[in-house]
């Protein structure tokens, strides 16, 4: 009688992995370890050493250079991300696209969409490269995963144009927290009184200027606020219970107020702005009780990367949305798409002073989109599938040689090498 295979790790929960790591597998994790930090320092140092007096200078070449140096960092961070999963967590994008229904994609669109090379592999996805992405939120590896995606949109990759929402107080974390302020992302205080006015003025500054230098845009969004847990279940559920309206069963209610901010500061700055829906889900999740496995019980940055037991797929279905024709964002008729919101003058505003009326629609439309995409986890839940036509994309390099040296910092030393030898003559 033949032995059953052994249960795969990855779909252990990580509290019964209970066996003691080899010396091998502690020396990668080592490894991994150092590879990211001083991959990091170099990035971080790059920017205050040489991008840093570029912004000090008053010239409007000096600011043109600083601006595309920190694009630079900024994609060379995004490698960063791509290597690291292809050295130390070696996984894949499983793709899928709507067909039905909101926010579905024609058989001919597809086909164009996904760029593949002679030998029939999947490149890059030929989708919008001005887009704020949306996703549920299943553990906290999420965004590593999602700026690994904008790696392969468009035939460059977006991953030089990311901006992402943190707590202000991430911003002072030393290495990390300085590159993510050259980065230019949105530090906010979890105050909505104050936050409201600090993400308008600063996503429309975006936006007008990506508009104007007719570069990418891709802001991150996860409107359910926190990963679905044991935890967060609860809460979701009172709250719906609270509102007399359904509660998820798969994922958090979302949250629509900070979304609806977010479009209409960026829709009238980006006339062709698209909004990319992403319902992402992780094999191996499962816990007896709820219908799905709570995706951070079995996957963790530490578990991932130094533990050594990455998904071995990262399942994405796309949704895409034409903002200005099929998103209820509210009448932005008056609004001044050459003017940025600022504090002084909130009030006059007219992204930051939403009509009741308009937060209402926007609420439902965006609840009935997460109803949908929760009943669609629990299809895959049933299935392991979003449906036909999946399209697998392995996380590596596409420019290995290069793309490496970029993401390590290699272009420090470079650079420093070149200036001695300058001075040397």
């Amino acid at each position: 009688m033949k032995a059953a295979s052994p249960e795969p790790l990855y779909s252990r929960p990580i509290s019964a992995r209970t066996e003691r790591l080899s010396w091998r597998r502690d020396l990668i994790a080592t490894a991994a370890a150092v590879v990211f930090a001083s991959a990091c320092l170099m990035i971080n140092a790059t920017q205050i050493v040489f991008l840093l007096p570029l912004s000090l200078l008053p010239f409007t070449w000096s600011r043109t250079l600083y601006t595309d140096g920190i694009r630079f960092t900024k994609r060379a961070f995004g490698c960063l991300l791509i290597l690291m999963c292809q050295w130390f967590a070696p996984t894949k994008l499983v793709i899928t696209f709507e067909r039905a229904g909101k926010g579905s994609f024609t058989p001919e669109q597809i086909e164009r969409i996904v760029i593949k090379d002679k030998n029939d592999q999947v490149v890059s996805l030929d989708l919008p490269t001005k887009f704020i992405l949306i996703a549920n939120h299943q553990v906290y590896a999420d965004w590593w995963y999602a700026w690994c995606l904008t790696y392969f949109i468009g035939p460059d990759g977006v991953h030089d144009s990311v901006y992402i929402t943190l707590k202000k107080s991430l911003q002072w974390l030393p290495v990390l927290g300085w590159a993510m302020r050259f980065f230019n992302f949105v530090f906010l205080a979890r105050s909505w009184v104050s936050d409201r006015v600090q993400l308008s003025s600063h996503l429309s500054a975006l936006g007008k200027a990506a508009e104007q230098d007719d570069n990418p845009l891709v802001f991150f969004l996860y409107p359910e606020g926190t990963v679905v847990s044991k935890d967060t279940r609860p809460i979701s559920k009172k709250f719906a219970d609270k509102m007399g309206i359904d509660d998820m069963t798969n994922a958090l209610l979302p949250r629509s107020t900070g979304l609806q901010y977010s479009l209409r500061s960026l829709a009238p700055r980006v006339p062709d702005l698209k909004l990319l829906d992403i319902t992402t889900v992780y094999p191996g999740t499962r816990i007896p009780g709820p219908p799905m496995g709570y995706g951070q019980s079995y996957y963790t940055l530490r578990s991932i990367f130094l533990h050594g037991v990455p998904p071995p797929a990262i399942h994405m279905h796309l949704r895409l949305f034409d903002v200005a024709t099929n998103v209820p964002i509210g009448d932005l008729s008056g609004t001044k798409p050459t003017a940025v919101p600022h504090s002084s003058s909130p009030v006059e505003t007219v992204e930051v002073e939403i009509p009741e009326r308009e937060k209402e629609a926007f609420d439902l439309w965006l609840r009935e989109l997460w109803h949908e995409k929760d009943v669609s986890l629990g299809k895959w839940f049933e299935g392991a599938s979003f449906g036909k036509g999946s399209f697998e994309i392995p996380l590596r390099l596409r420019n290995g040689p290069k793309e490496t040296c970029d993401a390590l910092g290699f272009f420090l030393p470079a650079i420093v090498g070149y200036v001695w030898s300058r001075i040397g003559k």
